[in-house]
């Protein structure tokens, strides 16, 4: 989470950590809907098999953040966006150079901060490195929206709707 944050990411998806504190064993059978332990199924009898307690996730979430924390405070970070872009504070491993895969990486470029080059940002090392504008990604014109309004009766009853749609442009 920290290095992904020094490396510029302002948001950190977790996906897989989260699953696997449920119970999740990795089988790759989802979308089959044969989950073996119930984390992903509707079958009933599958179901029934799920150990999984939200404490448990809840568990997980406060040790990443109690990690991420206390990197933070040995680098003397005490907000999580003042970390965000700061590949000045990352180094290479040393034993890198040791390996002969490794030893003609140049990690340069990836480690310059953002604010050192010329077309970022003004340059300018005062500039925040993380989102301070609202995005619109125009979310509510998209295809989902509508359809969703159009079929609102078959999501609340369990009525039967068709919709045709025409030249809508899908985005």
């Amino acid at each position: 989470v920290v290095i992904a944050a020094m490396l510029g990411a302002e948001e950190i998806a977790m996906t897989t950590a989260p699953l696997i504190t449920l119970g999740c064993i990795m089988m790759r059978k989802c979308h089959l809907n044969t989950c073996p332990v119930g984390v992903a199924t509707q079958d009933p009898e599958l179901r029934q098999k799920f150990t999984g307690q939200p404490e448990h996730l809840i568990n997980f979430l406060f040790m990443v953040a109690e990690e991420a924390r206390e990197i933070m405070a040995s680098l003397g970070i005490k907000k999580f966006t003042e970390l965000i872009g700061r590949t000045d504070l990352l180094r290479p491993k040393g034993y890198l150079k040791d390996n002969p895969k490794t030893a003609d990486l140049d990690f340069a470029d990836l480690l310059k901060p953002a604010w050192t080059m010329e077309s970022m940002m003004g340059n300018s090392a005062d500039n925040p490195m993380y989102c301070c504008e609202p995005q619109d990604h125009e979310l509510a014109h998209a295809l989902d929206q509508s359809l969703v309004s159009r079929c609102s009766s078959v999501l609340t009853d369990s009525s039967n709707s068709k919709v045709r749609l025409k030249g809508v442009p899908i985005n």
